[in-house]
Formats: structure tokens, C-alpha cells, sequence
């Protein structure tokens, strides 16, 4: 099997400012504009797909951690949008890092918006990867099987291959690839949000009254991204930030969905690269 680097990576640790532990990973091309990625529901450090990262490290230094209170991080875990975005900028304070790029998905495509939006003068380009600014008018929900499954304690191959991949035997064999590239860090260090954090980050995106009425307000370049398959957050969303977004570019993978961005790393990470290199 081939060797990442972000595998390689090694986790640190730095102290917040309410005493507790954020778990990070930095690594990459030194002296370069940090990209600070910002995870799903549920996800973890662990849960970044190599496969995506090390394209980004070649180009510039890349930033993954756990939000407080969740995995490897401590602290009392956020159970508002808002405190999921005080978390991360405690995080990156702690770090000193006073210019990044910033990249969400899912639910952290979500804080990241927040985090640009909070702290306009620390973020210069953001990538929106699957995610919505929430509140969009008209939005499909998710199907019912989507609830089911994401209520889940654990979820198997089957669970992540429905939520994140179409039912195409060229998509399924992507997914089932990214997920083995992810047993190689998960497989030891057994990585996980735990129950209080995990409900936390569901009360948060439930009473969240999103940031519709702001995409104005987010006026630094912005890449927003999805797979068109997606079955979690309708790949409308998308397209209706570019509506409403000032300075923005859109890129659907009309054969992917809500992983996108682990089916098509290598694209993904190059209109990454791209993008941030403007």
C-alpha cells in the first residue's frame, strides 16, 4: 500500500484558553498560508481521507484537529453552531495563527462559513465542500434513510457507502478504497466523537438558524463544492450560495455525492490548490 504523508503526521496538542486540549495536525510545505480544515458530523482528525491531504500538503501547509471536547481533544463539547465556531477560533489562537485559508465540510462547511464571518480579518479564501449556509430557501431534505442511519451508535461500510457515495459500481469502488485508505490511522487509533459530543454537534446543526441572509457579508473568494448525487445536503445549496455570494466558483462532480471530495481527490485537491493560489 502506498504511503501518505498525512498518515505519517503527528498528532500535537495545545492548550485552549478554558484549560483544555485541542489535538491537531500540521503538516506540509512550511511557510505557507495554513489551511485548517473543519470536519463533518461525527468525524474526527482520522476521518480526512490521505488520499485528499497530501495533494494539499505539496502545495501548502494544511491544519486538521478535533474540536473541543471531541475525540482526542478535551473540554466541554459546543452544542451551538456558535460555540462550534468560538472552538475553532480558540483552537487557532492557541496556535497563533493570525492568516489562513479556511475549508469545511459538511457540518464544517458550516463553521468554516462562521469562522469567516467572526473573524473576517483572519481568513483569506474559503472552500465550502458539501455543506449549505443553512436556511436556503426551498432546500430538498434528506431522505429518511439519512436520518436512520447517521442515528446510528456505529456505522459499517454499507451505512458510510450510502450516505457519502451513489450506488454505482465505479462509485462504491471509490468509496470502499477511501474507506480502507482510512482504516490505516483509524485501525490504531480507534478514533471516534463520543456520545456527549456527538449529541452536542446535533443540537447544533437542529437549532442552527443558518447564515442565508449573510452570504453578502462573506465578501473574500469562495469556493463552494458537491458532489450532485448528494444525498445528505442537496447539492442545490451550493448552487444557491453562488447566487448570493459576492466572489464565488462552484464545481459539482455530476457522478459523486457527499464524499466528493475523497472520490475525486486528486481533481478536488488540484481545483484546491487552484483556487487558494489565485
Amino acid at each position: 500500500m502506498p504511503t501518505h504523508l498525512a498518515d505519517q503526521a503527528e498528532t500535537r496538542y495545545v492548550a485552549g484558553p478554558r484549560g483544555e486540549r485541542f489535538a491537531y495536525r500540521r503538516f506540509g510545505r512550511a511557510g505557507t498560508r495554513p489551511l485548517v480544515m473543519h470536519m463533518r458530523l461525527r468525524g474526527t482528525i482520522d476521518h480526512w481521507d490521505p488520499a485528499l491531504l497530501d495533494p494539499l500538503a505539496d502545495r501548502r501547509e494544511v491544519v486538521v484537529f478535533d474540536n473541543r471536547g471531541t475525540n482526542f481533544s478535551t473540554g466541554a463539547p459546543p452544542s451551538t453552531m456558535e460555540g462550534l465556531v468560538e472552538g475553532s477560533l480558540a483552537f487557532m489562537e492557541a496556535l497563533r495563527l493570525d492568516d489562513v485559508d479556511v475549508l469545511g465540510w459538511s457540518m464544517g462547511g458550516i463553521v468554516a462559513q462562521g469562522v469567516a464571518l467572526t473573524a473576517p480579518g483572519l481568513v483569506s479564501r474559503l472552500v465550502v465542500a458539501g455543506s449549505s449556509p443553512g436556511g436556503v430557501p426551498g432546500l430538498p431534505a434528506p431522505p429518511e434513510r439519512v436520518a436512520r442511519i447517521t442515528g446510528k451508535d456505529v456505522n459499517d461500510d454499507e451505512d458510510f457507502l450510502h450516505l457519502f457515495f451513489p450506488g454505482t459500481a465505479r462509485a462504491r469502488a471509490a468509496g470502499l478504497a477511501s474507506l480502507r485508505r482510512l482504516d490505516r490511522r483509524l485501525g490504531q487509533s480507534k478514533a471516534v466523537v463520543g456520545p456527549e459530543a456527538f449529541h452536542g454537534q446535533v443540537a447544533a446543526i437542529s437549532g442552527f438558524g443558518g447564515y442565508w441572509d449573510r452570504q453578502a457579508e462573506l465578501t473574500l473568494p469562495v469556493l463552494a463544492a458537491n458532489g450532485a448525487q448528494d444525498v445528505m445536503i442537496h447539492a442545490y445549496a451550493t448552487y444557491a450560495m453562488s447566487q448570493r455570494l459576492p466572489d464565488a466558483k462552484v464545481v459539482l462532480y455530476s457522478d459523486a455525492g457527499h464524499g466528493f471530495l475523497f472520490q475525486h481527490a486528486e481533481d478536488f485537491a488540484r481545483e484546491v490548490n487552484a483556487f487558494l493560489d489565485r
